[in-house]
């Protein structure tokens, strides 16, 4: 018998009442769904690797003048820290963003977190449990293993957009790995479960790691109805005063700013 069969069987008994798993029943249905993922994706090898893989959304599906402010919150000692100045700059100026952010970061920030959810300016994406690439065969990017097989990249999708859907009441759209690298199966894993895997049009700080001016200089080459990808985790950084600087000049050129799900994406 195969898994999917024998979860699937476990939840009728559970539901039947025979079979006092000590489960709620949506975990039950989260496991019937794991297991169908596995069985169905676990054969496929994949063929891409990187951040713009068959099926990842990278634009805005628009002529007008926007563009996207997406903001990434990573994991780890020095990914678990808060951008405040950065933060306060976009809500001050009425600018939205949607925030990417992992299962590690919300649990190192949870009354940040829960701050951020009540702002409309905000959405709230995911940006997996761990923070790690999503691949297939435990491909590294930028110095972080990624997940290893199907079942691994199940447990960094679908968790973290559970914990956030748990905490704001709203299950998450979109994904982005961690690093933002995946191969093309995971981008079909994501869409099984109800995901559009999004990367980047532009990188707006290259992992936080340019200087204020740098940043500054990147956001003013952006085209219309790009997705910029910056971090709202290194307050150390130049991404805020590049940020900063460079809307106002932004606004005077006739950008606009938006949340990804203002638009369909492509």
């Amino acid at each position: 018998m195969n898994r999917t069969v024998l979860s699937t069987l476990i939840c009728l008994l559970f539901c039947l009442g025979l079979l006092p798993l000590g489960l709620e029943w949506g975990q039950c249905q989260e496991i019937q769904i794991r297991d169908k993922i596995i069985s169905e994706f676990t054969p496929r090898i994949p063929k891409e690797w990187g951040e713009k893989v068959k099926g990842v959304k990278t634009r805005l599906h628009t002529d007008r003048k926007v563009i996207a402010l997406t903001l990434d919150a990573c994991g780890g000692p020095k990914g678990g820290r808060y951008d405040a100045r950065l933060m306060k700059y976009l809500d001050e100026e009425k600018i939205p963003a949607t925030l990417f952010l992992s299962g590690k970061w919300i649990d190192a920030n949870l009354e940040i977190f829960k701050k951020l959810t009540q702002n409309p300016l905000f959405e709230i994406e995911n940006h997996g449990l761990n923070h790690r690439p999503c691949s297939t065969m435990g491909r590294s990017a930028h110095g972080i293993e990624g997940t290893k097989n199907v079942e691994e990249i199940f447990n960094e999708i679908e968790p973290n957009a559970l914990k956030i859907e748990t905490l704001t009441g709203r299950k998450p759209k979109y994904y982005r790995p961690g690093t933002a690298y995946s191969d093309e199966i995971c981008v079909e894993i994501a869409g099984a479960l109800g995901y559009e895997v999004v990367t980047f049009s532009l990188l707006g700080d290259v992992g936080a790691t340019l200087k204020g001016s740098q940043v500054k200089e990147v956001l003013l080459s952006v085209p219309p109805s790009s997705i910029i990808l910056l971090h709202m985790n290194r307050p150390e950084s130049g991404t805020a005063e590049g940020v900063m600087e460079a809307i106002p000049e932004l606004k005077k050129k006739g950008f606009s700013f938006v949340k990804l799900s203002d638009h369909t994406l492509k």
